[in-house]
């Protein structure tokens, strides 16, 4: 099981191969098993840049995110009080991002890494990374 930032998970979508080598072939590991978790934050978030027009991911971004998130293997979890509350008592320095901070209390609790492009998460050293 990985846990897609909401950035993965858009280059997933969108064309796999803007995906680094090492996370592309995370995320096919996981697709058969259903491994692929996405946090329901990443769908608030792409639905955040679309309106601010940060984002283009066509003229509804429902529909794109109905697709997306029935992309082979992936499960998108909800947002847990458990997650909510840890996100703002992460150890260490962290920004602060909140979705960021809630995927990764997401991770951390299910105890598995994150695919993320973002360096701040790569260097965090509280949560496992694949990039």
């Amino acid at each position: 099981m990985i846990v897609l930032d909401t950035n993965a998970w858009i280059r997933w979508v969108a064309d796999p191969d803007l995906l680094t080598a090492a996370a592309r072939k995370a995320i096919e590991d996981e697709e058969s098993r259903r491994g692929l978790v996405v946090s329901v934050i990443s769908a608030w978030e792409v639905a955040v840049k679309a309106r601010k027009r940060k984002l283009d991911v066509g003229p509804h971004v429902e529909t794109w995110v109905e697709r997306a998130a029935g992309y082979p293997g992936v499960v998108v979890y909800p947002l847990e009080l458990e997650d909510a509350v840890a996100s703002t008592n992460l150890p260490g320095r962290l920004h602060d991002d909140p979705a960021d901070r809630m995927i990764i209390a997401l991770a951390r609790r299910l105890g598995v890494p994150v695919v993320t492009a973002d360096r701040a998460i790569r260097r965090y050293r509280h949560v496992e990374t694949i990039w």
